[in-house]
């Protein structure tokens, strides 16, 4: 990362203000976007005190013309864009149905649509440069839907379904840009305290819980080595496998037990301000209030290489069984 130019959308808080904390350690020129200044210039304060430069943009990411006008910038100012990160999101926890459509519309807009258009401005300097890479932040809600969630996780889907549709059409044209995405397990962020909600308590993420900045430094993996996706952290990698093979059984599982365990103490109604139509311009810094329920390192395994591992440990096991089958015959004839 060394000399690198990056953008990271999403920078002021949470996993993107522990992205630009990492990437300012590895010397890297980073350019960062979000709404609200006050956070901003914080984010940019640590990226120079550990080593990098800083690009202040507060940019909408779900405004086209804002987000292109940020990768100009970036380019007039260091001449080229070496890896997009696409991180910023929102979200309402609410019941689907006491989700109003301008809110459904504004989480979409962030969350999906600020993706595609950090990946289409990123795709305009990259083609011309013949080389680059975008990495989409995912998250295993991607795969796994979860109550109280229905804006988040149909946005997140929505991503995922993009970035498959411009891998595809990239590797058509044998492009050198290379697109990655990371599932992401439950982080401790500030997005559970400035996030809108409607169920009169406080939300907190489902455990076990992991810290930003070991989910940044497994984003960083994924972006030196750029496998197609990326699980983050065990309950990721659960979640989803479940329900490729047990969609039902999950479905009731989530019913169940992700319920109750998003849900912390009570709130009343609008007794906090939420960042949805207007950032909370406020350093929020990268860690949330879940520290002491945090859990240690997170590991991550390339997607591609948990799915060849589930395929041969399964001819392994249908062989096995034909053996034992074969065996029996044997006996069965000998007796």
């Amino acid at each position: 990362m060394d000399d690198s130019v990056v953008v990271v959308t999403g920078a002021s808080a949470g996993v993107g203000r522990a992205l630009v904390r990492a990437l300012g350690a590895r010397g890297a020129r980073v350019a960062l976007l979000a709404r609200g200044p006050v956070g901003l210039e914080a984010a940019a304060a640590e990226v120079r005190d550990a080593g990098g430069e800083a690009l202040v943009l507060p940019t909408d990411v779900a405004d086209a013309d804002q987000v292109f006008a940020a990768a100009d910038a970036v380019v007039e100012r260091w001449g080229r864009i070496d890896l997009w990160i696409n991180n910023a999101m929102t979200t309402v926890f609410s019941r689907a149905w006491q989700v109003t459509p301008e809110e459904f519309r504004r989480v979409t807009e962030v969350t999906y649509l600020g993706q595609v258009n950090g990946a289409l401005a990123a795709l305009r300097q990259m083609r011309q440069q013949g080389r680059g890479r975008i990495l989409q932040v995912g998250s295993a809600l991607a795969y796994r839907s979860v109550p109280l969630q229905s804006a988040y996780c149909g946005a997140k889907a929505a991503v995922r379904g993009f970035t498959d549709s411009l891998r595809t059409e990239l590797e058509h044209e044998n492009s050198a840009i290379r697109l990655t995405m990371v599932h992401l397990p439950a982080v401790n962020t500030p997005q559970f305290d400035w996030a809108r909600t409607k169920m009169g308590a406080a939300p907190q993420p489902v455990p076990p819980i992991y810290a930003p900045a070991d989910v940044a430094r497994q984003i960083l993996r994924a972006a030196d080595t750029c496998p197609r996706e990326m699980w983050i952290g065990a309950p990721a990698v659960e979640s989803i496998l479940g329900t490729l093979a047990v969609p039902a059984i999950m479905d009731r599982m989530m019913a169940r037990d992700a319920w109750d365990s998003q849900m912390g103490e009570a709130l009343e109604t609008g007794a906090r301000p939420d960042n949805l139509f207007t950032p909370v311009d406020r350093d929020m810094g990268a860690d949330g209030r879940f520290g002491s329920r945090t859990r240690g390192d997170v590991t991550a395994w390339p997607a591609g290489a948990v799915r060849l591992g589930l395929a041969a440990a399964g001819v392994v096991g249908v062989l096995g069984a034909g053996w034992l089958v074969a065996q029996a015959a044997k006996r069965g004839r000998g007796a």
